[in-house]
């Protein structure tokens, strides 16, 4: 089965471009959806989570995200904690669901593929890209947040500019119409490669 990878910044509009794919019949698995579920289901890494951050990391059974991203934006070393907690479950669980697929090929769209070498578990690599006033324009629009915790995020992400130059393919995110028209000529592309 053909892996192809789909990333980019907070904001670019990754999951739109997933929704595209998914359109077109491809299988699309969403990292940062099915962590969420495995931090709210798995004991292990909801015992892992309470070891590293305290008792303030869930309150009623449910994971304080405020409270979370307050300290990993803000301190690098629990964000790597955190992710090597998280991420090996979640490359299980991707494996689990990968056999259970029937597709030329699937899309596993990850916002830190590149900063978490998921990169290299890829066949192909496609990253989503945007003007940093339009992200932080969609993320103010979409979240109830503030632009010094959208910049904080995006420190810890990787550039556009370091991750296109490993991407095998580049969407770029801007008007919508234009998207779906850049997803459905990369789609034909990747299924002429493949056959």
């Amino acid at each position: 089965m053909t892996i192809v990878g789909l990333t980019g910044g907070i904001g670019s509009g990754k999951t739109t471009v997933a929704k595209v794919f998914k359109s077109l019949g491809i299988p699309v698995y969403i990292a940062d959806r099915e962590a969420k579920k495995l931090m709210r289901k798995s004991k292990v890494i909801k015992r892992k989570l309470l070891q590293l951050f305290g008792k303030k990391a869930y309150v009623d059974g449910q994971l304080n995200k405020p409270f979370i991203a307050e300290i990993i934006f803000n301190d690098k070393a629990y964000l790597e904690k955190m992710n090597a907690i998280i991420h090996p479950k979640v490359a299980k669980h991707f494996d689990r669901w990968l056999l259970k697929q029937d597709a030329p090929y699937v899309i596993k769209e990850v916002a830190i593929l590149f900063e978490n070498n998921g990169y290299k578990a890829c066949d192909f690599v496609i990253t989503v890209t945007a003007s940093e006033p339009i992200k932080i324009e969609r993320l103010l629009k979409r979240e109830a947040t503030t632009i010094e915790k959208i910049e904080a995020i995006m420190q810890n992400q990787w550039s556009d500019a370091e991750k296109v130059k490993l991407s095998d393919y580049v969407i770029e995110n801007i008007d919508m119409e234009d998207t779906i028209s850049q997803v459905e000529n990369l789609h034909y592309i990747l299924l002429d490669r493949l056959s």
